[in-house]
């Protein structure tokens, strides 16, 4: 269950049926850096929606009674293998978008950063990811900028409208 917003009111809700019918819903999404580039994750092709697709380090929704930070640390873990890393919150923003299949994510997402030590082990969850690499932000915006399909749209949506106030002075000067 996924605290989702129904007639105005914030309720526990299934995860599917959040975006089945397009609810609006909390999320939580990291960046993990390291100098100019961002660590990134190719999502698996058994995740019901976006499989295949390139997104930010990870992306997920707080269960009911879960804190963002709490979540963004457990997700990290679970996704990608990572613990350990201090997480600054970097943003509150809310974003709109199909995703295919007929599904929608609203979500109001609270963004985090850490930076990774030059030797960060990762050891991404396959039933979460199938790939990850490292990738500057100037290589990640020209990638995009040829190939959008190949990445998730709220990682497209982030940096369009948000990259300069989640990965601050990166975004602006590439480094």
């Amino acid at each position: 269950m996924i605290p989702a917003w129904v007639d105005g009111t914030l309720t526990p809700v299934e995860k599917l049926e959040a975006h089945v019918k397009g609810l609006r819903h909390k999320a939580v999404s990291v960046f993990v850096v390291r100098g100019d580039a961002v660590l990134m994750q190719q999502r698996a092709m058994c995740k019901y929606h976006t499989p295949g697709l390139w997104a930010n380090t990870c992306c997920t929704h707080p269960e009911w009674d879960e804190t963002p930070i709490a979540c963004a640390t457990r997700r990290l873990r679970e996704e990608i293998g990572v613990t350990g890393l201090d997480l600054e919150y970097r943003r509150h923003l809310e974003y709109r978008a199909e995703v295919g299949g007929g599904l929608i994510e609203h979500e109001v997402v609270d963004v985090f950063v850490a930076e990774a030590p030059m030797d960060l082990k990762v050891s991404p969850n396959p039933d979460e990811v199938m790939a990850t690499a490292w990738m500057s932000l100037d290589q990640l915006r020209k990638k995009i900028d040829q190939t959008p399909e190949k990445f998730t749209p709220w990682l497209r949506i982030y940096l369009q409208d948000h990259g300069d106030k989640i990965l601050g002075e990166r975004a602006v000067t590439g480094i």
